[in-house]
């Protein structure tokens, strides 16, 4: 056996550590805006999942847990928790409904996961905005690092779930902003976190709710993982790229020179999708293209014979199901998002609610895609850039195709602010203080976290205790 290595040893994992402590004070005022609009978009997320039932479940055990302190969670205005409950319960509103953003290559979540850690750990310690955003910052590139450094589309396609695996980094990266941690504590809670990284996709083979919490228990993992690390828990010194590290057990075809590669110039967050359609987002190309057809040529559902698809491996295997058995069904599969495009309109979330996709006209149309085909073609630029492909044979023996290659909300095609904005007020319209967004974008200003405490504690919020 080797002998063990200095938990002060030079890794990979210490060397991606070393960058992210020596950020503190020090993050770009560019990248504190992206960080601003992915609370918003996050946090919009948060307000509508809260209502979810799964949602309710999960904000239910985080307050039975007794656990009392001044974290919000969202939805249960009238309960201050800890930190790592408030990240539990808030991480899976975030992931609650396939609204919050991605990080295509990577194929995880980042903000379901980072956001709600950083915003509870600010609370609890009274942080600026500024300390906020640049957890956010933080976790986002520790997030996103580990992810592309596991070799994503092995990993997912070997059944294990890239947000709640490569999450629990992102968390313990952004808490150890907050908790001014310096490079060889970090490395503790990566290593720590790397024994806490779970999650498999059988949710996409045999249904349940298990990917709504995969966001919230990344979340609460990493935050654990940090608050040990800050009490002198000690974690492996190569958590992430050592000889049974994460990026190298949890995948064939580890890259784990990426979790350093052009540290400083290539920012994880400025890769960020957010997502215009509540779905999973390697479907997005097939829905932009089918929504782009009909309405070129005004199609209806009559005068389609059938349809053919055309995707990454990942979607052609993992998103080819009947979307018509459960709403998780209906958001990742294939065919059902495309027959959504055609009779419906996918940037609603209600286009997702059980009463529609039961719909008889949906599953006749739904039906008629006959075909979803691995491409080569795709496969090439899978996950950094997500392309599909939508053949519709009509009945009088036209064929209409479409190719969508970088969607619309991706770093290739990026939401406008307009676009953004319109997405944050339709999610909480009703549902939270009007005033809530103009908090969210100024949160930087000096007492702005304070005020935007009060304003996710006010009533209207979610589930308030329904």
């Amino acid at each position: 056996m080797p002998s063990p290595i200095s938990p002060n040893s030079s890794s990979l994992t210490a060397d991606l550590a070393d960058f992210l402590a020596g950020m503190t004070g020090s993050v770009d005022s560019r990248l504190l805006n992206s960080a601003t609009n992915c609370l918003v978009d996050t946090v919009g997320s948060m307000v509508f999942g809260a209502e979810k039932p799964w949602s309710r479940m999960a904000i239910d055990q985080a307050v039975s847990s007794g656990a009392i302190g001044r974290s919000t969670i969202i939805g249960k205005s009238d309960t201050g928790t800890t930190p790592t409950m408030a990240a539990l319960a808030n991480g899976a509103s975030a992931h609650a409904f396939e609204l919050d953003d991605v990080h295509e290559e990577a194929i995880n979540h980042p903000g379901a996961v980072v956001v709600p850690v950083a915003l509870a750990l600010a609370e609890d310690l009274n942080r600026t905005g500024r300390d906020l955003l640049e957890a956010i910052v933080v976790g986002y590139e520790a997030m996103g690092r580990a992810g592309i450094a596991v070799g994503p589309a092995a990993h997912m396609l070997a059944g294990f779930h890239p947000t709640s695996m490569s999450g629990v980094f992102g968390a313990a990266a952004a808490a150890g902003r907050l908790l001014d941690f310096d490079e060889v504590k970090l490395n503790h809670a990566f290593g720590i976190a790397s024994s806490l990284a779970s999650g498999t996709m059988e949710f996409a083979a045999s249904g349940g709710m298990t990917k709504r919490i995969h966001a919230g228990r990344a979340a609460e993992g990493g935050l654990t993982a940090a608050l040990l690390a800050n009490r002198g828990f000690e974690g492996p010194a190569d958590g992430l790229a050592g000889r049974y590290g994460f990026c190298r057990i949890f995948t064939d075809a580890p890259r784990v020179e990426l979790l350093t590669h052009r540290l400083g110039e290539r920012w994880m967050i400025d890769e960020i999708t957010v997502k215009p359609y509540a779905a999973c987002s390697d479907v997005h190309p097939l829905i932009q293209a089918t929504i782009e057809l009909r309405r070129e040529f005004d199609i209806q559902p009559g005068d389609i014979d059938q349809i053919v698809l055309e995707a990454p491996t990942k979607a052609a295997t993992q998103n080819d199901m009947d979307g018509t058995v459960s709403v998780m069904a209906a958001q990742y599969s294939a065919q059902f998002n495309v027959a959504a495009a055609l009779l419906a309109d996918p940037s609603d979330p209600e286009t997702y609610q059980p009463e529609r996709i039961s719909e008889p006209e949906i599953g006749a149309l739904q039906s008629k895609v006959v075909s979803i085909r691995p491409s080569p073609e795709f496969d090439a630029t899978y996950a950094w850039k997500m392309g599909g492909r939508v053949h519709i044979d009509l009945v009088d023996g036209t064929t209409l195709s479409r190719t969508v290659h970088g969607q619309k909300g991706s770093m290739h095609d990026p939401l406008s602010a307009h676009e953004l904005a319109t997405k944050f007020a339709h999610l909480t319209m009703g549902r939270s203080d009007p005033n809530l967004e103009t908090l969210l974008s100024n949160v930087v200003n000096a007492g702005a976290l304070a005020d935007l405490t009060r304003a996710l504690r006010r009533g209207g919020l979610g589930y308030a205790g329904r």
